[in-house]
């Protein structure tokens, strides 16, 4: 099994909690020197993506879709409902398959939203100037919550949350308000969440394909990626 921490290029940690570790697995990667435009390849790639997806899966409902079980275990791992409060991943999926296009945001964003696909996991995905500190992976206590992008609060009492020094800022289910990326932002750090049996060596994979995708239609560069937990 993965470290359960890391350090990224400027001395901060991420980490996951000990009350979390056996059940949460993650590659985290930051990407430095983004461009935030809107860029219409990554939509095309999105569209093309999506087109395959409704072609091979279709005709299945959510439980019968191998990929999406992993992100649906991690929840229950959790003692969370994943009909009720859906993975991001699954969200993503569920539109496409429906017909609809995915709303177009920003490059960045955009590209996030392809990785999710291709992975069928979700992703967290912050502006790091707006991190405050170290990050930890954790269960959320009662009473914390953060403001959602578009949307009321994301309560986290014991649902699996990203904190920094200033309280809850992510999950898998949705990103906040406070570290969504903007038109100015110029390195971003990624999570991608899975179950501390995701083998390690897919989620390097998954970062590494992170990383290029930014790269191909942000302008940006992975300068940093590590996977904390996963099986062997």
């Amino acid at each position: 099994m993965s470290e359960p921490s890391c350090r990224l290029p400027d001395g901060r940690a991420v980490s996951i909690d000990p009350g979390a570790a056996g059940r949460v697995a993650c590659a985290v990667v930051q990407v430095a020197g983004i461009t935030v435009a809107d860029d219409p390849a990554v939509a095309a790639a999105t569209a093309a993506l999506g087109a395959d997806l409704r072609t091979a899966l279709g005709d299945r409902t959510p439980a019968q879709i191998p990929g999406l079980a992993e992100a649906r275990d991690l929840y229950r791992s959790f003692g969370m409902d994943p009909s009720r409060h859906r993975p991001s991943s699954e969200a993503l999926l569920r539109r496409v398959l429906k017909g609809n296009e995915l709303y177009r945001i920003s490059n960045i964003v955009d590209t996030c939203n392809l990785a999710s696909l291709q992975f069928l996991l979700p992703i967290g995905m912050y502006d790091l100037d707006l991190v405050r500190g170290d990050v930890t992976l954790r269960v959320g206590e009662p009473g914390e919550e953060y403001a959602g992008i578009r949307k009321g609060p994301v309560h986290l009492a014991g649902r699996l949350g990203l904190f920094d020094d200033e309280g809850p800022f992510g999950s898998p289910t949705s990103d906040s308000a406070r570290t969504c990326t903007r038109d100015v932002t110029t390195d971003v750090l990624a999570v991608i969440m899975a179950t501390a049996g995701y083998p390690a060596a897919r989620l390097a994979e998954h970062a590494g394909v992170f990383g290029h995708l930014c790269g191909r239609f942000c302008g940006g560069r992975s300068v940093f990626q590590a996977v904390l937990g996963g099986s062997a």
